[in-house]
């Protein structure tokens, strides 16, 4: 049988490798053992847009089915934070979202969701990646058309039911211009529009990749500036207020300014929590361990508590579930939020940003401009992404386990191995590196007071992730 291994947010594989029906089957009679065995028999499956995703998700709807689980399935492609708010309106014990999510295309993923409607546990995780171990294709219940069925649904409306219970309608619809939204060919498309269409607003919406397209358009479905020349490009030419990108499933997001200029998560975040705290909303404020300190500050300002979890939006929600949380987020621009679900909404955010606009009557650059002045900080940011082998990254962390004293010139002050090594140093700045989980890359994260520093640091980082690797060739 083939070793499954489960990440942060669930099991991502390529397609035809390890992500095969068979093995799909195997996950899912290994979460149909999971919720028989907690006695919540009921589950809600969706899927994105990439390739035979409506396929696997069949596949995994007959191992509920065959189960005696009561199964609804999507009846057509939908983000994840729609289907984690489909699991709370049918009273599930849990959900399915067949998405790879940002991966590139010729990846797939099986996501699992609480009953809560958002991220599953560690806890769950492991007790469903334990159980797959020991489960062959031939222990995987068969589905017979004569005794078993699932029900197909369509949970659109619900969906946008609930967005209009958090937004401010009549901001929005007192609001006008002309906003572009780039969902990526993934499983946002139609959504924000659609939206907008059933709660009366009548802003104009200029769509771009807006058709679903299990290639993405030739890029990997990731909201940032490497992904989205086309809209950045776009936006340099409109006279749109701003531009949302999504990601492969739609539960992260990116935004665009209007001189076609990234406002990366980190920006989002903070415009998030001050809007959200100045609509008269309370509550601790969650961020992982690679998210500005921008955030750390603009909390500490309104004297809201901050957690710092290791990266992982599962971890945010622990939170969420265990105490009254305002608002939490990640690095790759997933954001949770009060009154809404435990779990990323790029949907709902986007909308968030875009009430903030109605309200404030300022534009996302002045607001943001505003809050870095307050708590004096000056935020820049970037990320590079390596491709190494799994034996290259292991050397690069294992080498960073004795740290040195400088880095790229500057004095290392301290070091913190949360979720990875993050070196902080003089002058406010650090950088930090981590192995991902599910795919072959190594991810560095640098945050300093100006571009120009962090793309000197990110420079260096990458000479010194090359020598590491050359040694290693050549022993």
């Amino acid at each position: 049988m083939d070793t499954l291994q489960f990440g942060t947010d669930g099991w991502r594989d390529i397609i035809g490798e390890r992500f095969t029906y068979s093995n799909v089957a195997r996950v899912a009679q290994a979460y149909a053992n999971y919720l028989l065995e907690h006695k919540t028999p009921s589950v809600v499956i969706g899927y994105d847009t990439r390739f035979s995703a409506r396929d696997f998700a069949l596949v995994v709807a007959k191992v509920m089915a065959a189960n005696e689980i009561t199964t609804y399935l999507s009846n057509s492609y939908l983000p994840t934070p729609a289907l984690s708010f489909a699991v709370k309106h049918y009273a599930a014990g849990g959900g399915i979202m067949l998405t790879a999510s940002h991966n590139p295309p010729n990846y797939l993923g099986f996501k699992i969701k609480g009953p809560y409607g958002g991220t599953a546990t560690t806890d769950i995780y492991q007790a469903v990646s334990q159980q797959v171990k020991d489960i062959p294709e031939a222990a995987v219940k068969v589905f017979n058309p004569q005794r078993h069925h699932y029900e197909s649904v369509d949970i659109r409306y619900y969906y946008y039911e609930t967005l209009c219970s958090l937004l401010n309608l009549e901001a929005l619809r007192r609001f006008k211009g002309l906003i572009v939204y780039d969902a990526m060919g993934g499983a946002g498309a139609g959504w924000l529009t659609g939206f907008l269409q059933y709660a009366d607003v009548h802003l104009k919406v200029q769509e771009l990749r807006g058709e679903p397209h299990p290639l993405f358009y030739g890029v990997n479905p990731e909201p940032i500036p490497a992904n989205l020349a086309l809209s950045m490009t776009h936006l340099r030419n409109s006279s749109a207020i701003f531009g949302v990108a999504t990601d492969g499933d739609a539960d992260r997001l990116g935004l665009i300014l209007p001189n076609g200029r990234f406002f990366n998560s980190h920006q989002i975040f903070a415009v998030l929590l001050h809007h959200l705290h100045q609509k008269g909303l309370s509550g601790k404020v969650v961020k992982t361990f690679t998210v500005s300190r921008l955030i750390e500050r603009l909390a500490k300002a309104r004297g809201l508590e901050v957690i710092e979890t290791p990266v992982g939006f599962k971890y945010i929600v622990h939170e969420m579930l265990q105490t009254d949380v305002l608002i939490g987020g990640e690095e790759s621009g997933g954001i949770g939020v009060k009154g809404h679900l435990p779990e990323r909404d790029g949907i709902a955010n986007s909308l968030l940003m875009l009430e903030a606009m109605a309200i404030s009557g300022k534009p996302l650059a002045d607001m943001f401009r505003s809050l870095e002045q307050e708590v004096g900080w000056q935020h820049a940011f970037d990320r590079l992404d390596l491709h190494l082998s799994h034996s290259h990254k292991e050397a690069v962390m294992d080498m960073l386990k004795d740290p040195p004293k400088t880095f790229i010139d500057r004095h290392v002050e301290s070091v913190e191995c949360r979720d990875g090594i993050k070196l902080n140093l003089s002058d406010q700045a650090w950088i930090m590196f981590r192995a991902s989980g599910t795919e072959p890359l190594l991810r560095i994260y640098c945050e300093a007071s100006d571009q120009a520093s962090v793309q000197k640091l990110l420079s260096g980082a990458q000479e010194f992730v090359d020598q590491i690797k050359e040694v290693k060739s050549n022993v």
